[in-house]
């Protein structure tokens, strides 16, 4: 099976403005088949066949003779050096999308593109499925079947096991790009390292309290931490600090970029066991979360999303920054909606003039939110997120 993906429109878009696209995101994303698939006409090469990248490394005027442009570049992070090449070729010619270059190390890439692609380049970020692109592939799932299958394409277009696949990405992919990134002496610590943070999913990080637990020093785990972000494992979300001040808390959150890896690394073996797991709220605040920054991220737009939370106890899981104005979102894994869960809004709406609108994400139906709000069903979180980018307030069905 073969999902459609909402990045293809702005793929397109930069690929018709400039001479180079770089597709940045995890390991089997769909990076490859997006790319093939928007840009069918142009020659396919990847670099994690050892002779095409010893030839891109020792004679890289013959990987172009062999290879001319227009030209898909796959996994261009294992020789960062040909940028140097394409920026002299993309100055010689300066037709849009003959080059279309597609990684999984962040920081390898984007070190030598701030030095030999900028202004050459548009940068494109792809995340596993989205719940929208499952919807529109026949594939819906409820909460638990959510979290579990993660969004993975390799989950949802074979008939392998969810928690078969992920066990599979965990050792051939993370643990290869961590060790490529940095030296990894002792992968098992690292491992506990990675199942200690899926188990704080949703919380303010502390690396000081993890450094204990795992048996090594904060600036070790602060060093692992950034190999995961670079390979697109872990994401952070910062904290919101304007009209706070010195109230605010100024550590981010951490998620998952899959809550299927998430969910094996705690040991969860199926959709039931999710619903009965006591992490099931951190769990389902990442899937909210994640589907947020799929939102943005496929409509070519920079992430903006926050949290708050402040000494004063209030605490918002999700704020979107449009035009200077706050929506505010919590995040509740419950089925039934509950005018509590709204209580921190309606205290910051008093504390601060320019909230433009609230809601709640959570597992059950529409339904409203006084006095000018709403609950949002999770499967609806990029529509809402679509919403408040365009200023335009959502309708209740």
């Amino acid at each position: 099976m073969i999902f459609e993906r909402e990045l293809a429109g702005e793929l397109r878009r930069c690929a018709g403005m400039l001479p180079v696209v770089t597709l940045l995101g995890p390991r089997q994303s769909g990076k490859t088949t997006l790319a093939r698939a928007v840009f069918p006409n142009h020659a396919y090469v990847n670099l994690e066949d050892p002779d095409v990248l010893r030839l891109s490394r020792e004679d890289p005027r013959g990987f172009f003779a062999a290879f001319p442009p227009p030209v898909v570049i796959d996994e261009v992070q294992r020789n960062p050096e040909l940028l140097s090449r394409i920026q002299t070729m993309a100055d010689a010619d300066q037709t849009p999308g003959r080059f279309v270059l597609t990684g999984s190390h962040q920081p390898l890439l984007q070190e030598k593109i701030a030095q030999t692609l900028a202004g050459r380049t548009a940068l494109c970020t792809l995340l596993p499925l989205s719940l929208r692109e499952l919807a529109v592939g026949g594939v819906q799932p409820d909460r638990d079947t959510a979290i579990f299958r993660g969004g993975l394409p390799r989950v949802h277009a074979s008939r392998l096991p969810a928690r078969r696949v992920y066990g599979d990405y965990l050792r051939t992919y993370v643990e290869r790009d961590a060790r490529a990134l940095v030296n990894v002496s002792d992968w098992m610590r690292f491992e506990t390292f990675l199942r200690l943070l899926a188990g704080r999913v949703g919380q303010v990080l502390n690396l000081q309290s993890l450094a204990g637990d795992v048996g090594a020093s904060s600036t070790t785990l602060a060093k692992w931490l950034s190999v995961l972000e670079a390979s697109f494992v872990i994401f952070r979300l910062p904290p919101y600090w304007r009209n706070f001040g010195k109230r605010l808390i100024k550590a981010p959150k951490v998620y998952f970029t899959d809550t299927g890896l998430a969910a094996n690394l705690l040991g969860i073996d199926s959709p039931q066991q999710v619903g009965r797991d006591p992490l099931l709220g951190g769990l389902f605040e990442n899937l909210v979360v994640l589907e947020a920054l799929k939102a943005r991220l496929n409509a070519g737009l920079e992430p903006s999303l926050y949290f708050i939370r402040d000494n004063s106890g209030i605490e918002i899981d999700l704020v979107f920054d449009a035009a200077r104005r706050l929506h505010l979102r919590e995040i509740k894994a419950s089925m039934t909606p509950d005018l509590s869960f709204g209580r921190h809004m309606a205290r910051l709406r008093k504390a601060v003039p320019d909230v433009a609108s609230c809601g709640v994400y959570y597992a059950g139906d529409p339904w409203p939110l006084p006095p000018d709000g709403r609950f949002v069903p999770f499967n609806e979180t990029a529509a809402d997120i679509d919403g408040c980018a365009a200023l335009v307030p959502q309708p209740l069905p």
